[in-house]
């Protein structure tokens, strides 16, 4: 059995959506993840669970082609009717299909977004579902680290979000990102750390001591707020630099981002 007519591997979600709720994991992948894209051969992206209306897969398009021009999207839902609904916005490089963790297409994609669709899981089910996922994933080659999950979950306007980036050898790292004019403290975005970490945020957990030295560093900032909340969200990042990887820079901690590596955020056994 060939894997168009395969049955769908997965659990109807809620479908929950709204346009623009992903922006920032979107701008996030262009941002890193779009050389990988123009550089491709096929450069396939796919929105895994778009839910009940497609605008976040109509979105990925857009931004993911402000940086790789000859980028296109598939979008995979395990229920049916939600595909027959986003047929009508199929257009030059944005296509819907039934499906789900199998992820449907004949090549291998250069990216796979997976945003708010473990989180009905348990936690013990994440690992196989990262593991059949990532190796979907275009391999590695001797010019490129391969694709790109990245998988995660967000409010429902979209202004608290945090994401795993995986390829096809496993996860990378965990990003953190918020609209800083919404922020008390850093660990307000434990309530949406994405399943594989969210119930290991207790003591004696990486996850855990990470949101607790971000939110000293964040008082320590304190006197930065008076040059606005981006600045003090710099300084505090800055500081934790010197105990943690973070692994982006400046340019991407301006836009409310931090990167660690995950295996600094693993859970423990």
């Amino acid at each position: 059995m060939n894997a168009r007519a395969a049955k769908p591997v997965g659990t109807v979600t809620r479908g929950t959506t709204n346009p623009n709720r992903l922006r920032r994991m979107d701008r996030w992948i262009a941002a890193t993840h779009g050389a990988a894209l123009r550089h491709a051969d096929d450069p396939v992206a796919v929105d895994l669970g778009y839910g009940a209306a497609p605008w976040t897969a109509v979105e990925l398009l857009q931004r993911l082609r402000t940086a790789a021009p000859r980028a296109r999207v598939v979008g995979v839902e395990i229920d049916p009717a939600r595909v027959a609904a986003a047929k009508p916005y199929e257009r030059d490089g944005l296509r819907f299909r039934h499906g789900g963790f199998e992820i449907p297409l004949p090549v291998r994609p250069t990216l796979i977004r997976a945003a708010n669709v473990l989180r009905q899981y348990e936690e013990a089910e994440v690992a196989a579902v990262w593991a059949r996922l990532c190796a979907r994933l275009a391999p590695a080659d001797a010019g490129s680290r391969g694709g790109l999950l990245v998988e995660g979950t967000c409010d429902e306007i979209g202004r608290r979000h945090v994401w795993v980036a995986l390829g096809p050898e496993g996860p990378r790292t965990v990003t953190f990102a918020t609209r800083l004019g919404s922020l008390e403290r850093p660990s307000d975005l434990a309530e949406r750390l994405p399943k594989a970490l969210i119930h290991r945020n207790v003591p004696g957990e990486p996850v855990h001591a990470f949101l607790r030295d971000f939110d000293r560093a964040w008082a320590s900032a304190a006197p930065y707020a008076s040059y606005g909340a981006r600045q003090r969200w710099i300084r505090a990042v800055r500081d934790l630099t010197a105990d943690w990887p973070v692994v982006d820079g400046v340019a991407r901690w301006r836009q409310g981002e931090v990167t660690v590596r995950w295996d600094a955020l693993a859970p423990g056994a």
